[in-house]
């Protein structure tokens, strides 16, 4: 018997993504190619222990912040906010201001058990903050074109974190010359320098911290 062949469903027109890109999306993906070239230079740094890679990822982690901001202003400038595009913004802070600085300082020594722990504490610390300031955006704005204060340290903070490795790998300080040494506690090994990013997550997800959004 002939048989019906199957409708062809094609998607609405407003699915099409690359037509819903606006300017200020383009410097979001700019953002987000920054941060996995810190991840992708960590890894070729681990396997080449060439200082020159390591400075070069981490000099991508101001280039990520620069894109960071100048989406916000131009999406303002040119009043083209959209749900896309602050999705975008999140998914892009995820990777340059929390994925590639962990992948950085696990590089940089940073590889003991608690460091591990302290590094995932501090990426999902991270991806809490970014979730929590995506729904409750519209009610700190108050009304205005933009959120008046954070609510715990914004996520892009995390680039003065990659500046102390870039600092430690300059002066050679990386490695198994980590400042502070390495300490054994139970079965893994700690690195005091790993608590930075423990305070840094910890900050990033407190609700009693309140800084003005310039």
């Amino acid at each position: 018997m002939p048989t019906t062949p199957p409708a062809i469903v094609r998607a609405p027109k407003h699915f099409s993504m690359i037509r819903g890109f606006h300017l200020a999306d383009v410097f979001t993906l700019g953002n987000a190619a920054c941060g996995v070239g810190v991840v992708f230079l960590a890894m070729a740094y681990v396997a080449s222990h060439s200082v020159a890679q390591f400075l070069w990822a981490a000099a991508l982690a101001p280039a990520a912040f620069v894109f960071d901001v100048f989406d916000g202003r131009i999406a303002r400038w040119r009043q083209t906010q959209s749900a896309l595009g602050r999705e975008l913004d999140s998914l892009a802070d995820v990777i340059s201001f929390g994925v590639a600085p962990a992948a950085l300082a696990f590089a940089a020594g940073l590889d003991g058990g608690w460091d591990c722990v302290i590094l995932i504490y501090f990426v999902g610390c991270g991806v809490s903050r970014l979730a929590r300031y995506n729904v409750t955006a519209e009610a700190l704005s108050a009304g205005a074109d933009k959120v008046k204060y954070f609510e715990g340290t914004p996520i892009p903070t995390s680039v003065v974190l990659v500046a102390v490795l870039a600092w430690a790998a300059w002066q050679g300080r990386i490695g198994d010359a980590l400042w502070g040494g390495e300490w054994m506690l139970g079965p893994w090994a700690l690195h005091p320098l790993a608590l930075l990013f423990a305070l840094s997550g910890t900050l990033m997800i407190s609700k009693t911290l309140r800084i003005p959004k310039l």
